[in-house]
């Protein structure tokens, strides 16, 4: 059974920093693209950030600089360091894979990605 579970969730306030962690397991995903996507209330399911199996690594634009995603080959994770948080950031993060096998390529829309967390709540009070 292939899971995808995410972690480091929680309440932070404006400027602080965060780690979420995403631990696969039932199927590796070395050679697939991992994605983090967020949701906030009221709101559509928004890319976040994605990377390649390749190493390539690609951010909405009003997360650029501020996050960072990488990814434990060894660990079968992807994490995404956030930092210089802000309320506007405070949502539902989902760990998503997208069977690309070794197709270097990513996408934005929610709906080309195969397997999902449960997600993580993130809170930043002003």
């Amino acid at each position: 059974q292939v899971q995808l579970i995410e972690s480091g969730g929680g309440l932070v306030q404006a400027g602080g920093s965060l780690r979420l962690s995403c631990a696969a397991s039932g199927r590796t995903f070395s050679r697939d693209t991992m994605g983090w996507f967020r949701q906030a209330p009221g709101k559509e399911r928004e890319f976040v950030a994605a990377t390649t199996w390749s190493g390539g690594r690609y951010y909405t634009d009003s997360v650029k600089v501020r996050f960072t995603i990488s990814r434990d080959r060894a660990k079968n994770t992807v994490n995404l360091r956030m930092d210089n948080l802000k309320p506007e950031d405070t949502a539902v993060y989902y760990c998503a894979a997208d069977q690309t096998n070794g197709g270097n390529y990513y996408h934005t829309n929610p709906n080309e990605y195969d397997f999902w967390g449960q997600g993580t709540q993130v809170t930043v009070s002003s």
